[in-house]
């Protein structure tokens, strides 16, 4: 991690720290508080930081706004762990598991109003403009996480169906970030469009990588059991590619991986790694990723701006797409 981003990270991590908590009524200040402790990589505020000083800036004048991003995407996360029923939020119990689902949602929606409230602590010439990114992102993000509770029930959802969710659900909000801290430090319209497009793009980059390595990752080195999602039948990218070109044999093998319910999970595994291996399934993962990735340097290489801090952009999508595999 470039120092930079470290530099911010720890700056974020620190003002999160010293945040005044309200003490009553504890049973929805508390679960905020325990949230924003479980830690994570504070990778959207820090770049919303990076992308203020890469148009020169003010910190102070766009920290605010960095917690609001950071806090409005541990709220997203309170309201996902309910819908999806996940016990476990970063190796602790999720807020509703601790508390209850009631508690959740309500310590969630003040979360979602502290964000709003942060990103109009400072009234800059430019507020109008960042509620107005910020609300639209908030929508995106609703409508991403709907159409992926859809595609659980939908027996055929299309590549390109897939890809419009995880730009709503994921790669919007990191365009943002990047949008809202170019929009404070009055950048140019052009050079928020295309910070912005080299967050959405490199979000959506970063999702098909996440697809490849849950079944192709080293498990020690990706933190997780591999095949997941093909244990769950997950809709990623390596299953919808290889449902549109299986043909005969693979596509009844594949079909039947899918429906069976005596297939053992490494047995599972196994065979449907197998039929991605026939169609050529990584290859051509690895290839929409590399298409995205590139488009994202691309918009990085358009924006005016100091070339040595750009370069910290660009180190920065290096690192996030080189995860061992």
């Amino acid at each position: 991690m470039h120092k930079v981003i470290s530099f911010y990270i720890n700056l974020i991590n620190e003002t999160l720290k010293e945040r005044v908590v309200k003490k009553e009524p504890a049973n929805l200040y508390e679960p905020i508080d325990y949230t924003l402790k479980l830690g994570g990589k504070r990778i959207r505020p820090a770049l919303l930081m990076l992308a203020n000083n890469l148009f020169d800036g003010n910190d102070k004048t766009a920290l605010n706004s960095a917690l609001a991003i950071e806090i409005f995407h541990n709220f997203t996360l309170l309201h996902d762990d309910i819908m999806d029923e996940a016990p476990l939020r970063r190796g602790k119990p999720s807020v509703y598991k601790k508390w209850n689902t009631n508690v959740a949602i309500l310590s969630g929606d003040v979360m979602l109003i502290e964000s709003i409230q942060l990103l109009s602590k400072k009234n800059h010439p430019n507020l109008h403009q960042v509620l107005s990114i910020f609300n639209t992102t908030a929508i995106q993000v609703c409508e991403g996480q709907q159409l992926d509770m859809d595609f659980e029930e939908l027996p055929n959802v299309s590549i390109d169906d897939y890809l419009k969710m995880i730009e709503l659900k994921t790669a919007v909000l990191l365009g943002a970030s990047l949008k809202i801290g170019a929009v404070i430090s009055h950048a140019s319209s052009d050079n928020s469009h295309h910070i912005y497009e080299f967050g959405k793009n490199l979000g959506i980059a970063f999702q098909l990588m996440d697809d490849i390595l849950d079944l192709y990752g080293d498990p020690e080195k990706v933190g997780k059991r591999i095949g997941g999602d093909v244990i769950s039948n997950k809709k990623t990218y390596l299953l919808l590619k290889a449902q549109e070109l299986a043909t005969g044999k693979a596509k009844k093998d594949l079909e039947f991986c899918l429906s069976s319910i005596v297939l053992d999970d490494n047995t599972k595994i196994e065979k449907v790694k197998s039929i991605f291996n026939t169609l050529n399934i990584k290859k051509l993962a690895l290839e929409e990723m590399n298409l995205f990735y590139n488009t994202a340097i691309s918009h990085l290489d358009s924006v005016d701006a100091n070339e040595s801090k750009k370069m910290v952009f660009e180190q920065f999508a290096k690192g996030l797409m080189k995860r061992d595999n």
